[in-house]
């Protein structure tokens, strides 16, 4: 098949969750089956023309904020016109040129538009109605959707009457390492007890909760990674609490393997994000066997089967983390290990989405 995957910054992945899909679903069905990518040119440091054998195209707009969405349109309108026996959605960035588009043209599309971004603090009013309109087109008009989380399929059968298909994301790209004395020296909290994040750092990750949780339980040091730099609320959030004990806010880490040594080797792994559906961070962090704090919002606890702990503000948390025993986070790890064995392994979803890919292919 002829597949195109629209609605990503870009490929190789330098941005979430949805570039990590798309990386994983061309590395394992990519020498069965021939994948486009397209990539915001203004967004990807690298441009290579092919990567893990598919094949890139940019545009020159980026694919973030209102521009987001004339990129997306743009990919999908090139994409259509193409010979394509099927298009991968990714996102809702689209959402406006589904009425325009012709019911063969509509029954090559499989959509999965992640989370309800719509609900994120992060936008203004105007940008939420913008994003669930686009939603909704897209849903409307869509052969085959798929939910990451069941609390989202349950959304969508509710919101819109459709049934969707349901498929995680994968964990299994992390790697547990051991403690190098390098990285001892550039990152001496590596020598005691932490708790840990990666996270975007934006306010519906409840980023500012997990810190004042843990300034307050001062039991052991926060370890958040993230994107600082990347908005104004981030650079406010770093210039206030930066100095403060016990944190360590640390800028984006783009080495996997430096990344997989700091979460690996913590005490427990912390997880603030309050929207979408099933996270691939939080997925990482089960394959890892780490034991888990997540935000109660129903997606989290879905994700990690009920067998984590949950909080819904810092109190909570601080709470949590001065009680919690050894006992208990020892008992933890081997149940996230297993329900990511079990669900959150990219060869399998890979072919998940391969059986969507001939369902689609077949009905065109």
């Amino acid at each position: 098949m002829r597949i195109a995957i629209v609605g990503i910054q870009g490929l190789p992945n330098q941005y979430g969750g949805f570039e990590t899909l798309s990386e994983f679903l061309v590395k394992y069905l990519g020498k069965t089956h021939e994948f486009t990518v397209y990539c915001s040119a203004v967004d990807q440091k690298e441009k290579p023309e092919r990567y893990l054998g598919a094949q890139l195209k940019y545009y020159d707009i980026t694919s973030h904020g209102g521009k987001g969405i004339l990129f997306d349109c743009k990919c999908l309108w090139d994409a259509v016109n193409g010979d394509y026996d099927v298009i991968l959605v990714l996102g809702f960035g689209p959402g406006p040129l589904m009425p325009f588009l012709s019911k063969k043209t509509k029954n090559r599309i499989i959509l999965n538009f992640g989370g309800l971004d719509w609900m994120r603090d992060k936008w203004s009013t105007n940008a939420r109605r913008v994003i669930k309109m686009c939603e909704k087109l897209l849903v409307k008009n869509s052969a085959i959707i798929v939910s990451d989380n069941g609390k989202i399929r349950d959304y969508v059968q509710e919101e819109y009457g459709r049934d969707s298909e349901l498929i995680a994301y994968g964990g299994d790209q992390a790697s547990p390492l051991p403690i190098t004395e390098e990285l001892r020296e550039k990152y001496p909290f590596l020598n005691g007890r932490y708790a840990f994040e990666v996270a975007r750092i934006q306010s519906d990750n409840n980023i500012e909760m997990l810190m004042q949780a843990f300034m307050k339980a001062k039991e052991m040091p926060l370890v958040l990674v993230g994107n600082w730099k990347s908005t104004e609320w981030g650079r406010q959030m770093k210039a206030k609490y930066e100095n403060e004990s016990p944190l360590v806010l640390l800028d984006a880490i783009y080495d996997k393997s430096i990344l997989d040594v700091l979460r690996s080797n913590c005490y427990l792994y912390v997880h603030g994000h309050s929207a979408g559906g099933t996270n691939p961070s939080l997925c990482e962090a089960m394959y890892l066997g780490l034991p888990i704090l997540a935000f109660s919002n129903g997606y989290n606890e879905n994700t990690t089967h009920h067998q984590a702990r949950y909080f819904k503000d810092a109190d909570e948390l601080c709470q949590i983390v001065k009680a919690i025993t050894k006992e208990e986070l020892d008992t933890m790890r081997p149940l996230m290990k297993h329900y990511a064995n079990e669900h959150y392994r990219w060869e399998g979803i890979a072919k998940e989405y391969e059986r969507l890919f001939l369902q689609a292919a077949n009905s065109k």
